[in-house]
């Protein structure tokens, strides 16, 4: 039976490193469709579709990190027999972050890698409103501020109608999330940030590299919230040279285009 969590292949014998990847809020597994190409040899791409989105249309959305990590830790519980590393953007940031602590718990082995994208540390309090449970005008006035959301979908009510309980899902996902004060991991840690992000400051940006007492980094690129597609090819060179020494075989040589 086909695991609903891959959207893509599920993971099979393959050289190099599985890079799970996680949407920000509001997005799907597509978010991540060109990276199957971009990447280079040794980066495996296998992104996550969680619950309520993409081919999971039908599926209950999840609205609190604890179930949404412990989901996941399932589903790819039979899948980490390799090296592999985490990836998320905005909300997927922070359920990279805490899915790492929960396959920690369950003594399951640990990420290569851990790359967190455009999320402000998860020890900081929230500063925007919550409006899991506002009207709809103010979920959708909340998207228009965050970009992001194409302005055709935003205009189309029909659209909307059937993909905001996902978004509302995700922002109570976000807005009762609580952190839990535990021992740093012990993975490596890269922080990419938008130069002109609104939603996220350097100094949230910074206060990730207390998480993990191995190597970490902070990456600040060119572009807004969304630099993950903006500055794609950055995104993922950056993502190869931290990974190329992670896999147990030869690596090819990394593609022009993300060199």
């Amino acid at each position: 039976m086909r695991n609903p969590w891959f959207a893509q292949a599920e993971p099979r014998d393959e050289a190099g490193v599985r890079l799970f990847c996680l949407p920000y809020a509001g997005g799907a597994a597509s978010a991540y469709r060109t990276w199957h190409d971009l990447a280079p040899g040794h980066v495996r791409v296998h992104p996550l579709e969680l619950p309520g989105r993409g081919a999971r249309w039908g599926e209950t959305p999840v609205s609190r990190m604890p179930l949404m990590t412990e989901m996941l830790a399932d589903a790819l519980a039979g899948h980490l027999e390799r090296p592999y590393a985490l990836f998320g953007h905005s909300m997927g940031g922070l359920i990279a972050f805490e899915l790492a602590r929960t396959l920690r718990a369950r003594g399951l082995p640990q990420p290569a890698h851990l790359f967190v994208s455009g999320s402000a540390a998860p020890d900081l309090p929230r500063t925007r409103q919550p409006i899991h449970a506002a009207p709809d005008a103010d979920v959708l006035e909340e998207l228009r501020f965050l970009g992001g959301t194409p302005v055709e979908l935003l205009d189309d009510p029909g659209l909307m109608e059937l993909i905001l309980p996902a978004l509302r899902a995700d922002f109570s996902l976000l807005e009762t999330y609580q952190y839990h004060a535990q021992p740093p991991l012990t993975v490596p840690l890269t922080v990419f940030g938008g130069a002109a992000d609104p939603l996220v400051a350097s100094d949230q940006l910074h206060r990730w590299l207390r998480q993990t007492g191995a190597a970490s980094r902070l990456v600040v690129l060119p572009g807004e919230h969304f630099f993950l597609h903006s500055a794609v090819t950055d995104v993922l060179a950056t993502i190869a040279d931290a990974l190329a020494a992670a896999g147990p075989e030869p690596l090819p040589h990394a593609r022009r285009d993300v060199a």
